[in-house]
């Protein structure tokens, strides 16, 4: 039986008390829900990284993520930050090919796969987030633009490795623009990405690979989302700094 995956990403907000106050408030609404098998996830910024290991050693049902990693080990990079760093904070996954990563800091397949590569190397789980923009969907490539992305960032890791990988579909016109997919776009993608899975490793890998939907995920949606049969859990960016909202989906993965 696959995980239910719910993540939050926090992208660049909160200051540490902030942060330290919105986790405690998540922490204690958990403890009032009956988890069945719900892995919760926190991505905060690199600089609380640590202390929110310590906060979650408190509640075994959070997991702490990066958001983020360098795809060099170690060396004269300033500003970077290693999966080897990240790990030794007790964080234990990372986020990687996110769409504002490859946006803004034009992060390309081979890149993000040498962090992928080097990010499980180091023991981390990685987050692999793939996704199309409005113009690939409307002009029918979105099928492909997903396949190339997987291919080329996944598809030469052995089994062994790629069992350890978390998928992400998150179309990028529906971050942060309050669109979503529907449930049935939603499932159609996720089924398609874990018949690429199956065609690469077998039936067995395919069906144990978590695929989480991003893209303005809220709980106003998040039920009819986590009904479909390919949608594991969600990777959620603004309705995670809001513990009730968050909460909420995190009812509703529980609930299917």
């Amino acid at each position: 039986m696959r995980k239910k995956i719910a993540a939050g990403n926090w992208k660049m907000n909160t200051t540490l008390l902030q942060g330290i106050d919105l986790f405690n408030e998540i922490s204690i609404r958990l403890n009032e829900i009956q988890l069945s098998g719900v892995q919760v996830i926190i991505a905060p910024s690199f600089v609380h990284l640590a202390k929110f290991v310590s906060l979650a050693r408190l509640n075994n049902s959070i997991c702490i993520s990066a958001q983020n990693c360098s795809h060099e080990e170690k060396g004269a990079f300033t500003g970077e930050v290693s999966p080897e760093i990240i790990k030794s904070t007790g964080a234990e996954m990372v986020i990687i090919g996110h769409s504002e990563r490859r946006k803004y800091f034009n992060e390309s397949d081979e890149l993000i796969e040498q962090k992928i590569n080097l990010s499980i190397k180091t023991g981390l789980t990685p987050i692999f987030c793939c996704g199309e923009s409005e113009i690939q969907r409307s002009q029918n490539q979105h099928f492909n633009t997903i396949k190339l992305q997987i291919s080329k960032a996944l598809f030469n890791l052995p089994p062994t490795d790629f069992c350890k990988v978390i998928v992400a579909y998150e179309p990028i016109w529906a971050i942060g623009t309050g669109k979503n997919a529907t449930p049935e776009q939603a499932q159609e993608m996720h089924h398609y990405i874990r018949s690429l899975i199956e065609d690469k490793y077998g039936m067995h890998i395919a069906g144990a690979t978590p695929i989480l939907y991003g893209g303005s995920c809220n709980s106003e949606n998040s039920d009819a989302l986590f009904k479909n049969p390919d949608v594991d859990g969600g990777l959620v960016g603004g309705a995670s700094l809001n513990a009730e909202e968050f909460i909420k989906i995190i009812r509703s993965l529980a609930a299917n």
